[in-house]
């Protein structure tokens, strides 16, 4: 059996992140992204503090600059960000690049990426989706010439694209898939900005003829298993911050669901609306042992890390939109309008459903991942 129990170190994590969020990133910093129309969408000082607090390096390892904590601890960090809405680098820098370079980079690699992601002097942004929908269809393409290779293809959605320094690209060579480390500014790469739904800031990325070393290849050979775990780590990441953006919104409701009144009585007393939180909590409660299993999952190696990560994310996709519906028409007209907190959370659960993966097509993993 699986031990859910924290340890010291994962409760200060814990209170530690809650604290942050709280007071550095509350929902409100969403809004004034989304008024202002921040093309950044992140404060590049809000990324130093993050490292100070060793939250930049808490998948690497020692040896270069990192605490080695695990996925456990970065799915605390992620559940405080997801209460408060704060889109962090986190998810693509830490869970997805930093995992990837620890898997595939060479010694040079490491030495050069890892301290600077640890410091928080670097962020990387993952471009491997190719339309608004996660697929495993690649249709972008690395071709050798001499001892370059030349990409050319458009990839869509990518996040943290105005604040990343590097981007991962992943494109189709002669031997299979392989992973690619651009410069932001490299020649032929053209960027369309756009905002997302919630207000955040994401791009689509066009490649026309553009040039890298072979050195710029992270790894050899057929990079499939190293993509299909990269989307393991995203999707089980984006599960746990997810599962505290759904924990928030319910207890928001829960909190108006007792200061409102009809009839003289609280509207929390009408036993059909009871039925429906009773729900909601059920549901909550089965999506944090599930995402807590598929985090331990991730830092066991276990060999069946795809289905529970799939599981995670489809559970959680289901989940945070369910409560996000239920939480608008709990709110009754106010959760309609702008100025209440509740609708971002609704728009924050299209957008992550739809990111790594929607409900349907982890379903469809699960199933391919259990057979014999």
């Amino acid at each position: 059996m699986m031990n859910w129990d924290m340890t010291d170190e994962e409760k200060l994590l814990k209170v530690s992140a809650a604290n942050y969020f709280r007071e550095k990133m509350p929902i409100n910093h969403l809004r004034r992204v989304r008024d202002t129309n921040d093309p950044m969408g992140f404060p590049r000082e809000a990324w130093k503090e993050m490292a100070e607090l060793g939250w930049t390096g808490i998948l690497i390892d020692e040896a270069h600059g990192g605490l080695n904590f695990g996925f456990r601890g970065l799915g605390l960090i992620l559940e405080a960000a997801g209460r408060h809405l704060a889109a962090t680098p986190l998810l693509s820098t830490v869970a997805g690049a930093s995992r990837l370079v620890q898997r595939l980079g060479s010694s040079d690699q490491k030495e050069s990426l890892l301290p600077a992601i640890a410091s928080g002097d670097s962020i990387l942004a993952l471009a491997h989706d190719e339309s608004t929908q996660h697929s495993r269809q690649i249709g972008t393409t690395a071709t050798t010439k001499g001892s370059s290779f030349i990409l050319d293809g458009r990839k869509s959605v990518v996040l943290d694209a105005a604040l990343a320094d590097q981007i991962l690209v992943l494109a189709r060579t002669d031997k299979g898939l392989g992973w690619f480390l651009l410069p932001q500014n490299a020649k032929g790469l053209a960027w369309e900005h756009f905002r997302l739904i919630d207000g955040r800031p994401a791009a689509h990325l066009t490649l026309q003829q553009v040039e890298v070393p072979a050195s710029a290849r992270i790894g050899s050979g057929d990079a499939m298993a190293s993509y299909e775990d990269v989307c393991n780590a995203g999707a089980v990441s984006l599960a746990a911050e997810m599962l505290g953006a759904a924990s928030a919104a319910f207890e928001m409701t829960l909190a108006y669901l007792k200061e409102r009144k009809q009839f003289g009585v609280p509207i929390g007393s009408f036993q059909a609306l009871q039925h429906r939180m009773a729900n909601l909590y059920c549901e909550l409660e089965v999506s944090r042992s599930v995402v807590q299993r598929a985090l331990a999952a991730l830092d066991e190696n276990h060999p069946q890390a795809t289905m529970f990560a799939s599981l995670a994310k489809g559970k959680l996709n289901e989940v945070f939109h369910a409560v996000a519906t239920e939480s608008i028409q709990l709110h009754g007209g106010i959760g309609m309008t702008d100025e209440h907190n509740i609708g971002f959370f609704l728009k924050r659960s299209r957008i992550n459903s739809e990111l790594f993966g929607s409900a349907s097509f982890h379903r469809d993993r699960y199933a391919r991942a259990g057979e014999f």
